[in-house]
């Protein structure tokens, strides 16, 4: 079960904006696709000691708004799947029969310091192609501080960014590496990300397909818990 929550956790690792927003009644509601909306598919390997595990994903995003993220595993088993509005988020595990909920744009397990939490809101913009927290500060060629004064060191290339560090939980280094960009739709975006803690990889991320301005019934928006699953935490 760890696996998913590090898959989760490493968008905070480019954490992006920290406003809470209100929520979106409109347009995706009448299955009107909003314009920056997404869903994305992709593939994940995860990596924790000598354990591999690999998923499929797909994302479904009205950036800001809500997101709705599914995993599956071998012959598209479900393995989690996750629903984040602006009053809530849930995540679910059906094959564990867990869940796990919260409020906020921070999303993860407060007692468990081995994992970091979550800022949602990167989850969609890494699929957009912005790699740098919004609304930073530039502290000289290569470093930046984003809105709570968190510091992070990147490199470029080209103009095409391949690296970004910061501090994470304990004062352990935390990485993003961005690899082989590709035109999704017009817009470039790393096909390949790893993700490392020290100099441990955790998880890699393939991106299949990006699929712009895209509408989404209203069930996309709901999930339900069954009465046998039992809470996380």
């Amino acid at each position: 079960m760890k696996f998913i929550f590090l898959f989760i956790a490493v968008f905070l690792l480019s954490c992006a904006s920290h406003q809470q927003v209100a929520s979106n009644n409109g347009a995706s509601e009448k299955n009107i696709a909003p314009t920056d909306s997404l869903r994305a598919k992709f593939t994940l390997t995860l990596y924790q000691e000598d354990k591999e595990q690999q998923l499929d994903g797909v994302l479904f995003s009205v950036p800001k708004h809500r997101y709705r993220m599914e995993l599956t595993g071998p012959m598209g088993i479900g393995v989690a799947s996750m629903l984040w509005l602006p009053e809530e988020w849930l995540i679910t595990f059906p094959t564990e029969k867990l869940y796990l909920k919260g409020g906020g744009y921070m999303v993860g397990l407060l007692t468990d310091k081995s994992l970091p939490l979550v800022n949602i809101h990167q989850l969609a913009q890494i699929f957009e192609g912005k790699l740098l927290p919004e609304n930073h500060e530039v502290l000289d060629s290569f470093q930046i501080k984003d809105k709570i004064g968190k510091i992070y060191t990147y490199e470029k290339i080209e103009n095409q960014i391949t690296k970004i560090e910061s501090l994470g939980r304990d004062s352990i280094k935390e990485t993003i590496i961005y690899k082989d960009y590709k035109d999704f739709e017009g817009v470039n975006v790393p096909e390949n990300i790893e993700f490392k803690r020290g100099d441990q990889a955790f998880l890699k991320i393939k991106i299949k397909r990006i699929n712009r301005k895209k509408s989404f019934s209203s069930g996309t928006w709901k999930l339900n818990i069954p009465r046998s699953f039992k809470p996380i935490g």
